[in-house]
């Protein structure tokens, strides 16, 4: 039995027919189906969770489900179950949370708290003792709240009463408009000063107006390709030179913190990173014009199994080299430590000459955050996640984890999840590790390249760097100045290494579509702060 949610539409799946899920909160029904007729198309909530009504907020429980990347490992760190619903509760955010039981008293065990849910699993005694709670609005109690409530009915007034106060009423309501509108007016205009005042800040990237990039893009017509945080578009500047426009989603209102974190972005020049020529922040439209790359993304080199032209050795060791350059800089030389979080081929962008650069290296930077709580929301994508990220500390090792399955596909020349390949191979992971007990990892290196075979020996020891990026425990991970040093033979890289590396079971296929697209995965975690 499935449930799938889809950005808060949700459904139970079993024996071929689809229904809400059952809430054990009393009786009442907190979803409804869409449509009765067409039980696929999901469930609403009954009534919309509103944080200005955050005290009548209550959990739906479902007993053995969870959040699908469950393949990732829980930490060690433990919890109490009802301190676990309590931090739900207590953040408006928090839209789910996850407990799993580590105790037989069904009340110890590790937490995870969610801004979003999207397809969830029942365990089928696989995830054994998981139990997820989605928040809900309680609408009985919100009706029955004194605040809320209607009025009792007051005596009878003479007519001439009646009607002043609601010439009274009128008056006041009139007079409320108008300051609204006088305030309104008021901030648009200290907003308009506040962002022509950045645009002659010293180093910020050149501005454009959403007409001046529909023009460039030729209406966003030649699409280079699709992440988690936007599309990319192909254009053409005035002067000739091409650019890539990304067009971001989900970014509200103009406001100073956005315009000055694109200030910090523009500002970072580093030969390994994608340069940031110019951006958009216009109404509700966000873009950043970044540099063209004439040999596109990473991916479409070392995952196709049929092209004429197959990189070199020498052009991946350079390539390898060449993104942990340029990693390593975000993480200790910039003015303040950028993770990127999104480590992929996808991600990982060759000029004409094959020089690596990685891009999207800022955009974590422009999503909103908690202050009080120093939350943020961030993203990845499943395979590229380290295990760490079900827990409530991320640093910047993640980065370093995902450099390793990156090295791994740049050898091999493949997915690190594969479907094309046998049942036991289909995890590139799960492959590395039991050839690494067997020592065959020369029958990992890329077999459709004759020049990787002449070089497999060098290959598989920029292999055992990877094992050395993908330890389970980040802090026995390097990190990205140690792995540069390591690449250009000044360090001998580490040699006891634990090949126990966790990946996604296969035993059921669910959201695999998922997984095999630049899905975003989006979780709550706490950054610890410099």
């Amino acid at each position: 039995m499935d449930i799938r949610l889809y950005v808060g539409i949700t459904q139970v799946c079993g024996n071929g027919q689809c229904s809400c899920p059952q809430t054990a909160v009393g009786q009442t029904n907190f979803l409804q189906q869409i449509n009765y007729k067409q039980p696929n198309e999901g469930c609403v909530l009954v009534t919309p969770v509103s944080c200005e009504h955050s005290q009548y907020h209550v959990l739906m429980e479902l007993k053995d489900t969870a959040y699908i990347p469950l393949y990732l490992e829980y930490g060690t760190n433990k919890t109490d179950l009802e301190d676990c619903k309590r931090s739900c509760l207590s953040t408006c955010s928090c839209k789910a949370a996850q407990f799993r039981f580590s105790d037989r008293a069904n009340t110890m065990g590790n937490c995870v708290l969610f801004n979003q849910v999207f397809s969830l699993l029942n365990n089928d005694g696989a995830l054994n003792k998981t139990t997820l709670f989605i928040k809900v609005q309680n609408s009985s109690n919100l009706q029955a709240s004194p605040s809320l409530a209607s009025s009792e009915k007051k005596p009878k007034r003479v007519a001439t009463i009646v009607g002043s106060a609601i010439g009274a009423s009128f008056g006041l309501l009139f007079m409320v408009l108008t300051c609204f509108d006088f305030l309104s007016r008021r901030r648009k205009g200290l907003e308009e000063v506040e962002e022509e005042f950045l645009d002659h800040v010293p180093g910020m990237p050149t501005r454009f107006s959403f007409e001046e990039l529909t023009v460039m893009t030729e209406n966003f017509s030649k699409k280079l390709g699709e992440g988690g945080f936007g599309s990319v578009f192909e254009g053409t500047m005035s002067d000739g030179t091409k650019i890539a426009v990304k067009r971001l989603q989900g970014f509200g209102n103009v406001k100073k913190s956005f315009l000055a974190e694109v200030e910090t972005i523009g500002s970072i020049q580093h030969v390994n990173l994608v340069s940031l020529v110019g951006f958009c922040a216009e109404k509700s439209h966000r873009l950043l014009v970044y540099e063209y790359m004439t040999n596109v993304s990473l991916d479409r080199w070392i995952f196709r199994r049929k092209q004429e032209q197959f990189l070199t050795w020498d052009v991946r060791k350079k390539i390898i080299s060449d993104v942990a350059k340029g990693i390593a800089y975000l993480h200790e030389d910039c003015n303040n430590k950028i993770i990127h979080l999104d480590i992929k081929p996808q991600n990982i962008l060759l000029d004409h000459n094959f020089n690596a650069r990685a891009s999207d290296f800022g955009l974590s930077k422009l999503v909103g955050k908690d202050e009080s709580k120093i939350v943020t929301t961030m993203r990845g994508t499943p395979g590229y996640l380290a295990p760490e990220w079900l827990n409530s500390v991320i640093t910047e090792k993640v980065d370093v984890y995902s450099f390793g399955v990156v090295i791994l596909e740049i050898i091999c020349g493949r997915k690190n999840l594969d479907r094309l390949q046998d049942e036991n191979d289909m995890h590139l992971l799960g492959l590395f590790k039991r050839k690494a007990k067997v020592i065959q990892l020369l029958e990992m290196v890329d077999k459709n390249s004759e020049d990787m075979q002449l070089h497999n020996e060098e290959a598989v020891e920029i292999m055992k760097i990877a094992a050395w990026c993908l330890q389970s425990d980040y802090t026995k991970r390097p990190s990205m100045s140690l792995v540069v040093k390591v690449l250009q033979g000044l360090v001998a890289a580490e040699s006891d290494l634990d090949y126990s590396f966790p990946y996604p079971p296969l035993r059921r296929r669910v959201a695999a579509d998922n997984q095999e697209r630049e899905a975003a995965v989006c979780i709550s975690l706490q950054v610890p702060s410099e």
